[in-house]
């Protein structure tokens, strides 16, 4: 262990935000009104806003804070298909039919981020470079074998088996015991894309203000009209029509979708540069990591191929970055003792949003568009179903999905804190450390 865990010129905030700071509109004032209200500035925020202004509807994306500076620009840049519910329990909760078009659902999401960066000329490092699954004990390699043998390629990414002595090829460790390879998923960079983002739907003539917090939403009455007055700490305006884009930062304001998201924190570090030799013995194919353990590791090299970049979900409710540094480190080097003397040149974490089932939910409810709850796996989801949400909004067949004829659940005596995680994370913990 060094004597400082950290670089001299540590930083408590995302290493994406290096080369891409987040953006901050200059205060200005808010429109009397305006067809579509898009509360949240993240992917799905801004995915919508695209899609309604490039629609003909005047838009307004509006956000407590700078552009996409919530978990947009904060997770780690994995971009997956990624739908926790396999096929089967999945078709004995909502029917077959449902079940194959909400997986296939996850797969479109990928194929639309490939498609959608290269016809839109986003510059955000894009790769389709594969992702490295590690199996952490012999149990969960049998499970891969298992579902090696029974995938069913319509509903899921293809994948292969790494055997046991073949680990590292992939990897330089001994901590997993084989694995598989989903050669299809991606990386990106989160600042780049989020910026990217932005710049798009500015173009497209959606407007923007940081620093914008809605306080109140009120129907108009018949003599008024229909749609909404919004209140802000910036003033008033009419909207039309409304979309709560807030996913892991839902708060008071939308109690009902409070009830049905679990913000979960997502803690991530960056180490100081590391040599190219260093670089090539521990990641030597540069594709994207994550393991088996309910308490899931993921990580990844950045893309300059300098540093690895190591995110896990270590604490409750701790935001301060300087805490959950050291249980990264610990936990990083468990995997590669070689990074025992690194420093940590970065500590930032952010909350991402779950579900009671598992899935992202989308629709309309009490006249409110909506998409959240994505899982972890937000950047194709949330991209995605943004789109879908502004096409919703606008009327259009495109907007269709499955996941609008999931219901959204909630459970009794839930309200927004999650007061339930402390006992899982222990369980999974003391389950995932079972050596089998």
């Amino acid at each position: 262990m060094p004597n400082t865990l950290f670089t001299e010129n540590f930083k408590t905030q995302p290493y994406w935000w290096d080369s891409t700071p987040v953006f901050k509109q200059p205060e200005k004032s808010l429109p009397k009104s305006i067809d579509v209200l898009v509360i949240g500035s993240g992917y799905t925020g801004l995915s919508a806003a695209l899609q309604t202004a490039r629609g003909g509807r005047s838009t307004l994306v509006v956000d407590t804070n700078a552009a996409a500076s919530g978990c947009s620009s904060r997770n780690g840049g994995q971009v997956s298909n990624s739908l926790k519910p396999d096929y089967e329990n999945l078709r004995k909760r909502v029917g077959e039919s449902i079940a194959k078009g909400v997986l296939k659902e996850g797969l479109n999401a990928l194929k639309y981020m490939d498609q959608f960066i290269h016809d839109e000329e986003i510059d955000c490092d894009w790769t389709r470079c594969g992702r490295f699954v590690g199996a952490h004990n012999r149990r969960e390699f049998e499970r891969l074998s298992e579902k090696s043998r029974y995938t069913d390629n319509e509903l899921s990414l293809p994948f292969r088996l790494v055997q046991p002595h073949e680990t590292r090829t992939e990897i330089g460790t001994e901590f997993y015991h084989g694995g598989c390879v989903y050669p299809d998923i991606g990386s990106l960079h989160p600042g780049k894309y989020s910026s990217e983002l932005l710049r798009l739907a500015l173009q497209a003539g959606v407007q923007f203000q940081s620093g914008c917090e809605v306080t109140r939403i009120d129907r108009q009455n018949d003599a008024q009209g229909k749609g909404f007055v919004v209140n802000t700490r910036r003033g008033q305006l009419v909207a039309r029509d409304i979309i709560v884009a807030t996913n892991g930062y839902t708060g008071k304001l939308f109690p009902g979708f409070k009830r049905r998201v679990i913000p979960i924190g997502s803690y991530l570090i960056a180490t100081e540069p590391l040599s190219a030799e260093l670089m090539q013995e521990l990641l030597p194919t540069r594709r994207m990591i994550i393991d088996t353990r309910k308490m899931v590791y993921y990580y990844r090299a950045c893309p300059q191929g300098k540093r690895i970049l190591f995110g896990g979900r270590v604490a409750i409710s701790e935001t301060d970055p300087v805490n959950s540094a050291p249980k990264l480190h610990k936990s990083m080097c468990q995997i590669f003792p070689q990074l025992g003397d690194t420093r940590i040149s970065h500590s930032w974490m952010g909350f991402v949003a779950y579900t009671f089932d598992d899935m992202p939910h989308i629709g309309k409810t009490d006249g409110l568009y909506y998409s959240m709850g994505y899982c972890g796996s937000g950047v194709s989801l949330s991209s995605y179903f943004g789109m879908k949400i502004g096409q919703q909004v606008l009327g259009n067949e495109q907007g269709d999905t499955p996941l609008s004829n999931v219901s959204f659940q909630t459970r009794p005596y839930y309200t927004g804190k999650p007061w339930f995680l402390a006992p899982s994370m222990l369980y999974y913990r003391l389950r995932d450390r079972i050596p089998v």
